[in-house]
């Protein structure tokens, strides 16, 4: 989809800002999967020392 947008417009920059925002997407779903991994498992320690 980006790469046809990116035909059709002029400007060449127009492909490396949507894969930018690809990659960004993807990042911060990794950052949220160990932050929500850290916190079970904090979750988990807790609950054994209850």
């Amino acid at each position: 989809l980006y790469y046809l947008m990116g035909k059709r417009v002029d400007p060449p920059s127009f492909i490396p800002i949507g894969l930018v925002i690809i990659f960004a997407s993807m990042v911060i779903a990794v950052f949220a999967a160990v932050l929500q991994r850290l916190l079970q498992e904090a979750i988990n320690i807790k609950s054994e020392n209850d």
